[in-house]
């Protein structure tokens, strides 16, 4: 939960290699090899441009039942025409008419129903196996929780390039947090941070953690306030950052127009991560009343990742089992709330280490806190993709989005319960299919 530590990239770091280095531990530098010049080796934006150079696929979705999340309209019959990865008509095969074009590979949907590639707003994905494995679980659009060594960057740069391969992701980088460890191999411009007696927490250190992370093109800044519950030995409600070192991070950030989620789970911490000025809220187990109404104001998103604390329980640590048994239903009663206030949500499952866990679970576990079977599949669409500022691209399947589709085996405003296993993903337009046995 909230990364897991990986062994550092072997062989001589340079400014020039530490892409290359981030593509070697993702599994990745196959697919980046012939995509990265000059200027993205050196930290320059990527060949590809910020858009991507990827073409995207042709496909028809026809005769299931079609969800759009926005409006909550359903249409029955249904057709998608995807060209080159993008949406560019969804209606009832009636209203469409001729124009369903032929001679492109057909999915047949009937007796399925059709909604947009789901969004997890909070994952770690350090190796091309489990980018692939988020999209086969249904996860089309990601925002990365960080990475030890920048391999979310890589990710970032194999979707742009090969969409049917990785999630559309915002990378987060590496960690801003008190104790790099061997995150501080990631690139030589944070080795002079190793002699800090404090670890990095004047606002100099602060400051240089993010900027390196901005030199390497991170799409967002990930920091914490309190310590992790997923480790035994650390206590989730110690907290790390006070205001004033939180309030530096955020002012550093917005430089590259970047925003800040944060780590939280004491309501102090909580509040003085929200009016510091973060994005977005993650975890936030015992967030207050009044922490909640600051974020209704401002606009503060709230990712509770309760797939990662519902996880906890099953842990064969009794100190993590009883966290797990503990926090899930007080995080349960804080989403709740956040959404009677009208704060934001965005699903998250804060997967890591190797496994990752369906985002459709995460809606589920939402609906299970109360909320309507509609608004818990938004914090998965609409309303996560607004958060990654992606709400013009992605969460519908309307014209001018993105082609990325799930196809489920029932209405999910019925059985949330079948997000969880896709019968179909097809994303940019290519339908994803698991590697063979």
């Amino acid at each position: 939960m909230c990364v897991e530590n990986t062994p550092p990239p072997s062989g001589r770091l340079t400014r020039r290699g530490v892409l290359a280095g981030a593509a070697a531990l993702a599994g990745t530098s196959a697919v980046l090899a012939q995509a990265v010049s000059p200027a993205a080796a050196s930290g320059g934006a990527p060949a590809a441009g910020r858009g991507g150079s990827g073409r995207g696929g042709d496909l028809v979705v026809e005769g299931g039942t079609l969800l759009d999340p926005a409006t909550g309209e359903v249409t029955e019959d249904a057709v998608v025409v995807i060209s080159g990865g993008v949406v560019r008509a969804a209606g009832s095969r009636a209203r469409l008419g001729n124009r369903i074009p032929s001679g492109v590979p057909v999915l047949r949907a009937h007796g399925r129903w059709v909604l947009p590639g789901l969004v997890d707003a909070h994952i770690h994905l350090n190796t091309a196996a489990e980018a692939r494995d988020a999209v086969l679980k249904g996860a089309t659009s990601a925002r990365s929780g960080s990475t030890n060594f920048f391999q979310d960057i890589a990710v970032r740069e194999l979707a742009r390039q090969a969409p049917e391969q990785a999630p559309r992701l915002r990378a987060a980088g590496i960690f801003v947090t008190p104790d790099l460890g061997d995150t501080l191999l990631a690139d030589p411009e944070l080795a002079p941070l190793a002699r800090l007696r404090e670890g990095v927490r004047s606002p100099e250190a602060l400051r240089r953690v993010v900027e390196v992370n901005l030199g390497r093109g991170a799409d967002t800044v990930k920091t914490r306030v309190n310590e992790r519950a997923g480790l035994p030995d650390q206590d989730p409600l110690a907290q790390v950052y006070d205001h004033e070192q939180l309030s530096a991070i955020v002012a550093a950030a917005p430089r590259g127009g970047k925003g800040v989620l944060c780590h939280s789970y004491s309501e102090k911490g909580c509040h003085d991560a929200v009016t510091a000025g973060i994005r977005s809220l993650e975890h936030g187990a015992f967030v207050g009343e009044r922490t909640l109404h600051e974020m209704r104001r401002r606009g503060t998103y709230f990712t509770p990742t309760l797939t990662a604390i519902a996880g906890l329980a099953d842990s064969s640590d009794p100190v993590l089992a009883e966290r797990g048994r503990t926090y899930l239903p007080v995080l349960k009663r804080a989403v709740l709330a956040a959404h009677e206030l009208g704060v934001p949500l965005a699903a998250g499952t804060d997967s890591s280490g190797g496994a990752v866990d369906p985002v459709g679970g995460e809606v589920v576990l939402m609906h299970e806190a109360g909320l309507p079977a509609l608004d818990a599949l938004r914090t998965a669409t609409t309303g996560a993709a607004e958060l990654l500022g992606l709400d013009s691209t992605v969460g519908r399947l309307t014209r001018g989005y993105a082609g990325d589709v799930l196809v489920v085996d029932g209405d999910p405003l019925a059985d949330p319960g079948v997000l969880t296993r896709p019968a179909h993903v097809v994303r940019a337009g290519f339908q994803v299919h698991a590697p063979a046995a």
